[in-house]
């Protein structure tokens, strides 16, 4: 697929993107060599490789949704600029 001015500003104009005509040149160029990198990619043999949706064999890395004992509320205030009745006092915003 071929990249070209016209692509860009029609990208450009979907994201609602003003762009100067140097940033249009730069962005041709650069999208140009993203298309030429994936059609490399392409070439590649993948025949008998399963898909995968991450890089490392990773499983679910969630702790056990498990009842802890919670720290000592004076230990969780201790650094809150302002505090009242063991809770943070924060600006009113209305």
């Amino acid at each position: 697929m071929a990249i070209g001015r016209k692509e860009v500003e029609h990208v450009a104009s979907l994201a609602r993107l003003a762009l100067t005509e140097d940033e249009k040149k730069a962005y041709e160029e650069e999208l140009r060599d993203v298309i030429t990198f994936m059609d490399k990619l392409e070439e590649l043999d993948t025949e008998g490789i399963e898909p995968t949706i991450h890089v490392l064999d990773m499983n679910n890395v969630f702790r056990k949704d498990e009842i802890q004992e919670s720290l000592p509320i004076d230990d969780v205030l201790k650094n809150a600029p302002d505090s009242e009745e063991g809770c943070f006092v924060v600006p009113s915003i209305l």
